[in-house]
């Protein structure tokens, strides 16, 4: 198959690399960049394992061909946030408890980063419908949105 030049910015830094027209920017992000961070869940764009900021908006990168991140800036778990100093919505979701097996987690950090970016104090229904496209098996989310709550608490 040919492959196709794609150019974008990860986390801030510029990459060029070369894709086949089919692969997804899951792919790309894991396969080709080794961003591990990102999750293949159902690979159908309903778990939200995947999710990852295109140009500052959520996105499941199971459902977006690489070929359209090109000249774009993609921002993955592994950008949000340092070891020494984590994001506020990083920081809550340990606090708090939010964290039980980490599959979802890098796709529910993002989607909650996502909207307090949007909304930087949002209601709990607004919490909610914004990790709608968000599953984890192993909480009833409770925590989560405790999570989110705390985290635009502090970034205020």
């Amino acid at each position: 198959m040919a492959t196709k030049t794609v150019r974008l910015t990860v986390n801030g830094s510029p990459a060029v690399v070369q894709i086949e027209e089919h692969q997804t920017l899951l792919y790309l992000l894991r396969e080709v960049l080794g961003l591990i961070g990102t999750k293949e869940g159902c690979g159908e764009g309903d778990c939200g394992a995947c999710s990852v900021l295109l140009d500052g908006e959520l996105v499941n990168s199971c459902l977006v061909l690489a070929l359209q991140a090109d000249g774009k800036e993609i921002l993955t778990i592994e950008g949000v946030g340092t070891e020494d100093h984590l994001h506020p919505v990083q920081q809550a979701f340990i606090e708090v408890g939010a964290i039980q097996c980490g599959y979802c987690t890098p796709g529910m950090v993002l989607a909650a980063k996502a909207l307090l970016d949007k909304i930087p104090d949002p209601c709990e229904e607004e919490i909610r419908r914004g990790l709608s496209g968000n599953l984890c098996r192993c909480t009833g989310y409770q925590k989560i949105v405790d999570a989110v709550k705390m985290a635009a608490q502090t970034s205020k």
